[in-house]
């Protein structure tokens, strides 16, 4: 198991939101998918634009930069299959919201 370390409260997110974090240096696009909390890395693989500014419909989250989609789930690219970005396993605690670092 990896680092937990805190990166938001659990209302700092309603559903269909996401929210830009940092998690010792590395950022984060936090999502809350009907309840449930999803991290990705927050750099688009296509051209770096910030997931977590991007615009959330389900699962898929648009990059704001150049429309690249992304499942906030797995990482994988709905626009490009072969691209896929890290995942982050999140822990909720209380109202506490983790991201587990490598």
């Amino acid at each position: 198991m990896g680092k937990l370390v805190k990166v938001a409260q659990t209302a700092d997110l309603n559903p269909g939101e996401a929210k830009t974090v940092e998690a010792h240096g590395t950022p984060i696009a936090l999502f809350n998918v009907g309840g449930t909390f999803h991290a990705i890395h927050n750099t688009c693989l296509h051209r770096g634009g910030p997931l977590g500014e991007g615009f959330l419909e389900g699962q898929v989250v648009t990059c704001p930069w150049h429309g690249w989609k992304y499942d906030c789930t797995t990482g994988v690219s709905k626009t490009n299959p072969a691209a896929k970005v890290q995942v982050f396993p999140v822990k909720v605690q209380g109202s506490d919201v983790f991201v587990e670092l490598p």
